[in-house]
């Protein structure tokens, strides 16, 4: 409630004085929540570490206490999950905005955003892929040949689960849970995490699993290793890297890119289409917002929701 009646009044401001269109305020509405979600679970964690015994629920703070620091951090974070420094700009002029109508209304004496600039836009090449470019990548690979066919399964597990690419290269077959349409991912610190996948991913894994992993001689070293090569032992992470670079130049994109892209591109998708933080959070298997991990995982129904929801090739 300490968010709601502002968000209304400024809704009520933006379609009445500004006369913006429903699908613009949405947006303006999808970057607040990004806000209130990372305000509510760090003051939580704040209100833990100083007092154990307090209640979660009521650890919400109000809009008009935020401060330029917390808006700051929140904008670190965003950065943190790898979101494009032109979705993170976005989501700062949504923000910007509602501080402004606070600050017109007298409610707040100050606007915490005034001194907060957008990140910087154009100094590099993007590191994020739009989805347009995802198909086309995954378009110009051969599924005649069977490493094409490994290659296609590869990038849609990349894009669909945001793993990092020691992670997609260690993926274990006995990690696969089709059934229910998760893959247990070993991440770093040798930390397990359960990532919904999607039903391309699902299709081009079996694919190759069943028409040209199934007919190889394997190393026993890789014998429970999902991506082999032609010699029948694991993939390296640089084989990974240069053949995204490949593509790359066949379809002459002028991006910089890696498997890293994929992840960074995964996330951004699932922020700019309206996910949960803390859900693409736990995708990413990240640490939690701060040190201390004070909530509780989400479970596995939630996050296959918000692949189903948000992501493109759900």
């Amino acid at each position: 409630m300490a968010w709601q009646k502002h968000l209304t009044a400024f809704k009520n401001y933006m379609k009445l004085e500004r006369s913006l269109s429903e699908n613009s305020i949405e947006s303006y509405f999808y970057d607040l929540a990004k806000l209130e979600q990372y305000l509510s679970l760090t003051n939580i964690s704040n209100e833990k570490l100083s007092n154990s015994t307090s209640d979660a629920t009521n650890a919400t703070i109000s809009p008009l206490n935020v401060t330029e620091k917390q808006i700051t951090a929140f904008l670190q974070y965003l950065g943190s999950l790898g979101i494009a420094e032109t979705s993170q700009a976005r989501i700062l002029s949504g923000v910007k905005a509602f501080y402004k109508f606070l600050f017109w209304e007298n409610l707040l004496t100050s606007d915490p955003t005034a001194l907060i600039h957008a990140p910087k836009i154009g100094r590099k090449l993007p590191d994020v892929l739009s989805f347009l470019e995802i198909e086309q990548l995954f378009a110009i690979i051969d599924l005649s040949t069977p490493d094409g066919t490994r290659n296609r399964a590869m990038l849609e597990v990349l894009y669909s689960c945001g793993l990092r690419v020691s992670e997609l290269t260690e993926l274990k077959i006995t990690n696969l849970f089709f059934d229910i349409g998760f893959i247990k991912v070993i991440g770093k610190g040798n930390k397990e995490r359960f990532v919904p996948i999607g039903t391309d991913a699902i299709k081009y894994v079996k694919m190759y699993l069943e028409t040209i992993r199934i007919h190889q001689k394997v190393k026993k070293d890789a014998e429970n290793i999902v991506f082999i090569n032609r010699l029948g032992s694991g993939l390296s992470r640089v084989f990974v890297f240069m053949m995204i670079k490949a593509l790359a130049e066949k379809i002459s994109l002028k991006k910089t890119i890696s498997p890293h892209t994929f992840r960074h591109s995964f996330a951004t998708h699932l922020i700019e289409g309206g996910a949960d933080l803390r859900a693409v959070q736990e995708m990413l298997g990240h640490e939690s917002i701060t040190t201390t991990e004070i909530y509780t995982h989400l479970d596995n129904d939630y996050l296959r929701q918000t692949i189903q929801q948000f992501h493109p090739r759900a």
